[in-house]
């Protein structure tokens, strides 16, 4: 306990799956925490947690991103850490994805970390420390998903090496996470193919999927000033299904 002791931090997509478990995981842990995210009902429910507030937020929005980057500090003083988790995704085979739903992936996948990054790390950048933790997918590591969710996770992966070496010398670390298959809301669709779901288990060396509680784990050590002098790094949590 206390590992983030009086930091601020934000987390998109809080309020369900693995968001859910990174507030949960960072408040028990001493943060006051944001959870920003567009469901306004799943909000209510995560605004009753202890120390955290739950804030409206449309990743793909630059207006959004920089009237909650300014309240956020406004209210709080800084903004300590920022974890860009929010994300969709999406079944479809390449033969049926056309530019509409590239735009609106890669907008949300893609843009919405940038666009994070641009108006929170200033912030950071002003009291020369902070931590941001992008949440990628093995899918831009591997041959794996030739479609619009591996391009706008790549996208992440990409802006995160950059990110990491133009904030670095204002004491801001960026980090990424790589994670497999997680049970959430967000990955139930795929129980409609119980062979899909049995053939990634089978192929997963540890024999099981994950659970957000594995990604909000790693977040909170990259989070946390354990982590002091890591920075660009890439943490692949995926059951080893990337090592074979």
């Amino acid at each position: 306990m206390g590992r983030l002791d009086n930091k601020v931090a934000i987390v998109t997509g809080g309020a369900s799956g693995i968001g859910e478990r990174m507030v949960e995981l960072f408040s028990q842990e001493g943060a006051i925490v944001i959870a920003a995210d567009i469901n306004e009902a799943a909000l209510e429910r995560v605004r009753q947690k202890e120390n955290v507030y739950g804030m409206k937020l449309n990743v793909s929005s630059e207006e959004d991103w920089q009237a909650l980057a300014k309240e956020v500090n406004n209210h709080f003083g800084k903004i300590d850490i920022l974890v860009n988790n929010a994300g969709i995704s999406s079944e479809k085979q390449y033969q049926e994805i056309n530019l509409d739903d590239w735009g609106k992936m890669l907008s949300i996948n893609g843009f919405g970390p940038f666009a994070g990054m641009k108006h929170v790390a200033p912030y950071m950048a002003e009291q020369k420390k902070g931590s941001i933790v992008n949440i990628s997918s093995y899918t831009a590591q591997i041959g794996q998903g030739f479609n619009h969710y591996s391009a706008s996770k790549g996208a992440v992966r990409a802006i995160s090496k950059a990110a990491a070496t133009t904030f670095g010398h204002q004491g801001v670390r960026v980090n990424t996470l790589f994670p497999g298959i997680i049970e959430t809301p967000m990955t139930k669709s795929l129980e409609t193919s119980k062979d899909l779901l049995g053939r990634l288990v089978q192929a997963t060396p540890l024999q099981r999927l994950g659970q957000p509680e594995d990604i909000a784990n790693a977040a909170l050590f990259l989070a946390s000033d354990e982590s002091s002098f890591i920075t660009g790094a890439e943490l692949v949590i995926d059951g080893g299904f990337s090592a074979q």
